[in-house]
């Protein structure tokens, strides 16, 4: 038997190094500089963050993931998913730790298909922390369905041209350069059709008209752009992967990244649920603790329920890409985690909130922005709907229409088939009596 719940003592050992950094060291920043982990370091800033950074490659779990060959551990996904849970409960912790979403997602793909030359340029630099990096994928009227897309890339001699609209590419503002989904042949399958493409942030012609918040967020302060590619001009060398190999790479990215949202949003719930039962086990309404009412030990239960299921599913999911090294042999799993995802977090921080009272919904506590961030998490990288789809049509397959008119567990049938499979031992036995 294979079966193990248990982390090897050594890799726990650092588990439990990082749960007390982040804990000491890491959060603090979240109150200091909130929203800010994807800005350019100041003076300031680089004096306490690049120390934390140090320790943690110290430590040996700076971006665990990946191989040595690209500057990480090569532990792999499952014991990232342990990790990760504890960056999800702080904003910075991942940045600190050299796996901060987008980055990671696309590190995975230059890593995987980009040229030596390419990998020099932007892998090595956004590995070691020092740039950020945008994925550049939808568009306004299309939102994340590619047969839609019109962002066109022509070449003109030894260059590309790209021109069109994209919409929520997030962290632009701050990035050093794009990664571009545009359609390069229109006449064939956009699934067929689309090339990607690294732009550095600086070409001339890209454009940011706006940069798109969240809810509460100031107009244009956001961190979510909408970009306008005019006449950007590009070498050939800037193609990553094969011309119309856009679709095959945007699959291995944003399954990365789907589960790697999973995987923190563990942590981030797992504190909803802590401060739910600290909250219930120190306040008294009515003659007796909040802990003692049965509403809120329902809220309690439910809440660890969901989160224990959840955390189970993600981390088997983790295990099976380890396993297979395959995204897309793991895509019904990663869909089935992005669909529970939202919802999970959704509930936990709404009673979580519940609990506090009006306290609870004040911004003086973080549940509002944990539920808002639950209906984001509900779009991000795909809607939910499109990914329940995917899961449907993927069980669908391992099933089979039943050839005659009742189905195959109807009652009258199979008690014929089983008096017919029996039929010796049943005359034996009315014989008896």
């Amino acid at each position: 038997m294979a079966w193990d719940f248990e982390t090897e003592p050594e890799y726990q050992k650092k588990l439990d190094w990082a749960d007390e950094f982040v804990r000491e060291e890491v959060e603090p920043l979240d109150l200091l500089w909130g929203h800010e982990q994807y800005a350019p370091l100041d003076e300031t800033r680089r004096k306490v963050v690049e120390p934390l950074k140090e320790e943690v490659r110290r430590q040996e779990l700076w971006a665990t993931h990946l191989g040595p060959e690209l500057g990480g551990q090569g532990y792999g996904q499952l014991k990232l998913a342990l990790l990760n849970e504890i960056l999800g409960r702080s904003q910075w912790a991942p940045i600190v730790f050299g796996c901060q979403a987008p980055d990671t997602g696309n590190a995975e793909i230059i890593a995987h298909y980009g040229t030596a030359a390419q990998r020099e340029r932007y892998l090595t630099p956004l590995l070691q922390g020092e740039i950020f990096s945008c994925y550049s994928m939808t568009e306004p009227h299309a939102g994340a369905d590619p047969t839609l897309f019109k962002t066109r890339a022509v070449r003109d001699g030894g260059e590309w041209v790209i021109n069109g609209w994209k919409f929520f590419s997030s962290n632009a503002k701050t990035a050093s350069f794009l990664i571009v989904m545009a359609v390069t042949n229109p006449e064939v399958s956009p699934y067929k059709g689309m090339s990607m493409f690294l732009v550095p942030a600086e070409t001339p012609g890209v454009d940011i008209v706006r940069n798109v918040g969240l809810g509460g967020e100031r107009l244009n302060e956001g961190s979510h752009a909408l970009i306008h590619y005019e006449d950007v001009r590009v070498p050939e060398d800037a193609l990553l992967g094969g011309e119309g190999q856009a679709f095959v790479i945007a699959q291995t990215r944003l399954g990365g990244g789907r589960i790697h949202h999973a995987m923190r949003t563990i942590g981030l719930a797992q504190k909803a649920l802590d401060m739910m039962c600290e909250r219930a086990l120190s306040r008294e309404t009515a003659g007796s603790l909040l802990a003692d009412k049965q509403f809120v030990q329902g809220y309690i239960a439910d809440s660890y329920a969901q989160l224990a299921q959840f955390r189970l599913f993600v981390l088997y999911t983790a295990w099976e890409i380890d396993k297979y090294q395959d995204y897309n042999r793991v895509r019904k799993d990663i869909a089935t985690a992005k669909v529970v995802m939202p919802t999970v977090l959704h509930d936990i921080a709404w009673r979580a909130m519940q609990v506090h009272g009006a306290l609870g919904a004040s911004n003086e506590m973080p549940f509002m922005s944990m539920i808002h961030g639950a209906g984001v998490m509900g779009i991000a990288d795909g809607p939910t709907e499109v990914h329940k789809v995917t899961v449907a049509r993927q069980l669908l397959r391992d099933y089979r229409a039943t050839e005659g008119m009742w189905p195959t567990e109807w009652i009258p049938a199979r008690l014929e088939a089983a008096k017919a499979k029996l039929a010796e031992y049943l005359e034996h036995e009315v014989g008896n009596l």
